[in-house]
């Protein structure tokens, strides 16, 4: 039993590669559920060295937590003095997932940080919404914020930057 369910995994990984380039998506994430204690979860992403797998063992449900809505952006500074890639400024603060990115803390409070905002160290400049997880982003030196780079409810990938501290 364990041998085919093994070779059917391996299938089912195989296909979603396939499906990756097919369509030309970056990433696909799954989870399938075998049993109460049982389950796969399955990210396939595009490298630069081509396509990636990755597939956890068994993995516990991720705790659910509600979404927050769509708020309006805060407007970003001008960029001006700011380097042309925002990922290779020293103070860019990068996503340490992927998932969806929320300025506030839920629908209709205000924003974490604002342009021009001095924070401290630890402070949570942003949510990054993972798997039903929100994950509080904090800064990781005293700084302020110069340049806000994703809108409330933006996709964001790992690596990305997110935010630019000075």
């Amino acid at each position: 039993m364990t041998e085919n369910k093994y070779e059917n995994d391996v299938a089912f990984i195989k296909a979603l590669a396939e499906m990756l380039n097919d369509n030309d998506l970056t990433e696909i994430e799954v989870m399938r559920e075998y049993g109460e204690d049982d389950s796969l979860n399955v990210r396939v992403s595009k490298t630069a060295e081509g396509v990636a797998y990755a597939a956890p063992a068994v993995a516990a449900p991720a705790p659910v937590a509600v979404a927050p809505a769509a708020a309006p952006a805060p407007a970003a500074a001008p960029a001006a003095d700011l380097p042309e890639d925002p990922a290779s400024h020293p103070g860019a603060v990068t996503s340490p997932m992927v998932g969806t990115a929320y300025l506030a803390p839920e629908p209709g409070a205000a924003a974490f940080i604002t342009v021009g905002a001095s924070v401290k160290e630890g402070d949570t400049l942003l949510i990054v919404e993972a798997m039903k997880t929100m994950n509080h982003i904090p800064a990781p030196a005293s700084g302020t914020v110069k340049r806000i780079l994703v809108g409330d409810g933006d996709a964001v990938e790992f690596g990305q930057p997110l935010v630019i501290l000075e």
